[in-house]
């Protein structure tokens, strides 16, 4: 993936429109294809990693590790690591992340509503 230069027109666009339009920077934080899975599955309580795995079996490690800081570098997420062998680590949604639950569940409610069938 090439790096974009902090000071690069492309930089400066893209943080303007996330001051300017709350829509931009909610998708700046829950888009892609797999933040709002992932705190969709956090939304009731903590998960390890192995439990996350499985409960979104389509997803590359790679892209669970990625987003997973991704959503941690964004305070919507807390990594809690116990120091024991081998690491026990659990995911948990941070006060901000909790706060898009509704959302996430609206989403859900419309995707069921829209696609005209039962999901689980």
């Amino acid at each position: 993936m090439t790096r974009i230069k902090e000071n690069s027109s492309i930089n400066l666009n893209k943080g303007l429109a996330e001051l300017t339009c709350p829509v931009t920077y909610v998708m700046n934080k829950i888009g892609g294809h797999w933040k709002s899975i992932i705190i969709y599955q956090l939304r009731e309580d903590s998960k390890r990693y192995s439990e996350l795995r499985r409960a979104i079996p389509i997803i590359t490690e790679k892209m669970l590790i990625q987003s997973l800081k991704q959503l941690e570098a964004d305070n919507l997420v807390i990594r809690k690591a116990e120091p024991v062998v081998p690491p026990f680590v659990t995911y948990t949604l941070s006060p901000s992340g909790k706060e898009l639950v509704p959302l996430m569940n609206m989403m859900a409610e419309w995707a069921i509503q829209d696609s005209g069938r039962a999901m689980v």
